[in-house]
């Protein structure tokens, strides 16, 4: 069987004093996902709005991508099928970072 979807992630952003939130949705059809993110510029720091946009708004789509795969998940487990074992720590960065 051949299918083709197409699902839109929506974010929306809202920065206020050097505080940049966002909001990333998306509407399967089925379900409304939804993902928060933040972002906040060190004083000490040049404030440059673009990358606390960047960064907000790929924390929110890094918990919408995980609101998804949990939901995933828990569909899996309900029809019978096992899960991929869960790893512990991010798949990027400094892992001497993670305590």
């Amino acid at each position: 069987m051949t299918r083709n979807l197409e699902w839109k992630v929506g974010v929306e952003l809202r920065e206020e004093a050097g505080r940049t939130e966002a909001e990333a949705r998306l509407d399967t059809g089925r379900a409304t996902y939804t993902g928060h993110g933040t972002a906040r510029c060190d004083p000490a720091d040049r404030d440059v709005p673009a990358i606390g946009d960047e960064l907000a708004a790929s924390r929110a789509m890094k918990d919408l991508a995980g609101r998804l795969m949990r939901e995933a998940d828990r569909e899996m487990e309900a029809a019978g099928a096992g899960t991929v074992p869960r790893r512990t720590g991010p798949g990027y960065g400094w892992p001497e970072a993670v305590t």
